[in-house]
């Protein structure tokens, strides 16, 4: 595989005022997504996702997934959900990293972020879904 080969998308959520950022690229079959946003940008935490059967109905898809969460961090949760829907939605391997950090961020600032992380989701599973068929 050459660099060549790896494509990439990008996406940004900016509506409710706190932007967000990802990146995906493919990595042969696999998907590697790496978010973030706010006043100090790291990685604070790592998920891998594995598409399985549902276990509450055989005929859907779902993912198992295992979250590494550096001390002091909270975005387990965001890695977590990513990495799952998309795992189960693509079929396929998935890891994402993410770190987002605004100072003081309110209840209402924390909400903003779920939102943009919905917007965040919703567009990387279009596009890929998109690169899928074209790949």
């Amino acid at each position: 595989m050459t660099p060549d080969s790896i494509s990439g998308i990008y996406v940004r959520s900016e509506d409710t005022g706190l932007v967000l950022e990802a990146r995906a690229v493919s990595i042969g079959g696999d998907i590697l997504v790496y978010i973030w946003g706010g006043d100090r940008p790291h990685i604070g935490a790592v998920a891998a996702a594995q598409p399985r059967p549902s276990l509450a109905d055989e005929n859907r898809r779902s993912a198992t997934c295992s979250v590494l969460t550096y001390l002091g961090h909270k975005e387990d949760e965001v890695v977590k959900l990513v990495a799952e829907h998309l795992s189960a939605v693509l079929d396929t391997h998935v890891v994402v990293t993410a770190g987002i950090h605004w100072d003081g961020l309110s209840q209402a600032g924390i909400g903003a972020v779920r939102t943009g992380l919905d917007d965040i989701i919703r567009q990387l599973t279009v596009k890929l879904k998109k690169q899928e068929r074209i790949a």
